[in-house]
């Protein structure tokens, strides 16, 4: 329709702080490429999206997601466009380290976060509303945009969950179970008073 915009969302592919068992915070200080297992990822959900008619492609700045989003323009012939709100959330001192570790050594700031992650945010870096608040406005400035087209944009874990949460009314605090894997595939149908979630975390594409 003529005012709609499509979003396909993904998350990037993965890289070696994700593999690690428990996996390790990046945020928007570690910058990472894809491992190889994570190239693969990017070509799948590439394949994946070969084709669809896409108008644009965008993407976070970080090597991780740039690298997700040149997967896809491959198979467009077009370039990426790079959006800095679009980055990762700085998760401050917490950077490099598990969500088991902080548990274990940071109790108490870790118990404040999982209640109330907008009074209590990274310790040293951002709140949840902070990072909410740039990626909504980042992601409808550019569906704006593109209304009667469809896009794909390449994020993060934490970025795709605050903006899906914020279409789909989830409390900022609940957000975080929201799932995300590596790249996954949601879909969103934007228009400007009005956004549909279609798909969540679709996996279907990828190698099992």
């Amino acid at each position: 329709m003529p005012d709609d915009c499509l979003i396909y969302l993904v998350r990037h592919g993965a890289t070696a702080h994700n593999l690690l068992d428990p996996p390790r915070m990046q945020g928007r200080h570690i910058d990472e490429p894809l491992t190889d297992s994570g190239q693969s990822q990017a070509a799948q959900v590439a394949a994946a999206l070969a084709g669809k008619s896409l108008a644009a492609i965008y993407s976070s700045p970080l090597k991780r997601s740039m690298q997700t989003a040149e997967a896809i323009a491959k198979h467009h012939e077009m370039p990426v466009t790079a959006v800095e709100d679009l980055a990762e959330a700085d998760v401050g001192k917490w950077e490099d380290r598990s969500w088991v570790d902080i548990e274990a050594n940071d109790n108490a700031a870790y118990l404040a976060f999982r209640e109330d992650p907008v009074a209590n945010g990274y310790p040293g870096g951002e709140n949840l509303r902070q990072v909410t608040d740039r990626v909504v406005a980042a992601l409808n400035q550019v569906a704006a945009n593109h209304l009667g087209q469809h896009i794909a944009v390449s994020a993060h874990s934490v970025v795709n969950r605050l903006y899906l949460g914020e279409l789909l009314h989830v409390p900022i605090a609940m957000r975080r179970r929201l799932p995300q894997d590596n790249c996954n595939l949601n879909i969103i149908r934007w228009r400007a008073h009005k956004q549909s979630v279609i798909t969540v975390n679709a996996l279907d594409h990828l190698a099992r």
